[in-house]
């Protein structure tokens, strides 16, 4: 039996039991959704080996293919299986300290992320350094046999429910820019740091502001040297346009099926306009596909943000499309005040163009290190 044809019956399985009622919960605008049946999910998921595919085996891995690694992740969203809380740990940090760490580093820190136990979030976006990482304000500075860390991140995913956040900073005092940054593992438990969750145009709150003052995390808690941090920062960028986008796909088809229906029920597919955007959306997401495809690999390059940007726009404008196919019923919520999917895909899709890198600063990347073109 191949890995999909098992991947299928034991979601199939699990999903039916004890698990039925996480069906579809969370993802983008909802991930307040189920959070402790997700939870439970996550260590179901480890316990039963469905977690960090691609992992050596001794870090309780299976040590599968690129190809296995898409048909899981494939399979897991026809499910309908709920969205993964565990995504920054496995997706993220955990590539990057399989690269960077040393081995006791990943004694330490891969094994609870595979076993569901320990979630992570991503300390890199603050109020003045987004787009423009590289102007990172936080700093550390080593103080015995600990880094004591001060500043402020923004745009933190998920930090109210972490356990541990990576988080880039300056600790080479005078450095500028790409400079003096080093990539520290910081329990997010502890006094000295404060959360804030931030209220989006859809009215839940997966972003957040996080506070670091005086917080402190062992001085081995780095990856890479001192200094190192901007080379590791980018290696974990690469790490997270990987094989669970072709999953996310699977999402987008399961959302442009939705728009479609309300396009036949609402009468707006009988507009030419509207009709050739419809039939433009289901071609560019086939495109998509194939694109991610051509992308993939081990180590992923620069050529990944041209997967992101497509992407990333082409939901944006999903959402639009979402919008105007509802007609004047898309501009007004329920009597209870709360929005349907289609309006919740038009808001939240505006972050898609932002989160991960923005659109400007991947049209940048693809026109310097995928393209060669002059900076």
């Amino acid at each position: 039996m191949s890995l999909r044809e098992q991947a299928r019956a034991w979601l199939e399985e699990s999903l039916g039991g004890e698990f039925a009622g996480a069906r579809g919960l969370g993802g983008p605008g909802r991930e307040h959704e189920g959070f402790e049946l997700r939870r439970a999910w996550e260590r179901h998921l480890g316990e039963h080996g469905w977690t960090c595919l691609g992992w050596p085996r001794r870090y309780g891995g299976r040590a599968a293919s690129l190809a296995d690694q898409v048909a899981f992740h494939e399979e897991y969203a026809r499910a309908g299986a709920p969205a993964r809380l565990g995504l920054i740990g496995e997706g993220l940090i955990g590539p990057t300290v399989l690269e960077y760490g040393t081995d006791e580093q990943k004694d330490r820190f891969l094994p609870p992320v595979q076993r569901g136990e320990e979630l992570w979030c991503q300390g890199y976006s603050e109020p003045e350094a987004g787009s423009d990482l590289a102007n990172v304000q936080t700093r550390a500075r080593l103080d015995g046999g600990d880094w004591v860390i001060t500043g402020q991140k923004v745009w933190t995913s998920l930090a109210q429910w972490a356990d541990w956040c990576f988080v880039l900073c300056r600790t080479e005092e005078g450095s500028r820019r790409h400079h003096g940054l080093s990539y520290l593992l910081v329990p997010m438990r502890q006094r000295g740091v404060e959360v804030r969750p931030i209220v989006q145009l859809t009215g839940t709150s997966e972003f957040n502001e996080v506070f670091f003052d005086g917080a402190r995390t062992a001085a081995g808690n780095i990856l890479g040297a001192p200094g190192e941090g901007w080379r590791v920062a980018m290696a974990t960028l690469g790490y997270e346009r990987g094989v669970s986008t072709l999953g996310q796909q699977i999402g987008f088809g399961r959302e442009l099926s939705e728009v479609v229906a309300t396009a036949r029920r609402t009468g707006a597919i009988d507009d030419p306009v509207l009709r050739d955007r419809l039939v433009r959306s289901w071609l560019e997401l086939r495109i998509m596909r194939l694109n991610a495809l051509r992308v993939l690999r081990p180590d992923p390059g620069p050529e990944t943000s041209i997967a992101k940007l497509y992407w990333s726009e082409w939901h944006r404008r999903l959402g639009e499309l979402a919008q105007a196919v509802q007609g004047r019923a898309g501009l007004v919520a329920d009597a209870s005040g709360e929005l349907g999917e289609l309006q919740r895909l038009y808001l939240f899709s505006r972050a898609d163009t932002i989160y991960a890198g923005s659109s400007e600063i991947q049209r940048t990347v693809i026109a310097e290190r995928t393209l060669g073109l002059p900076r």
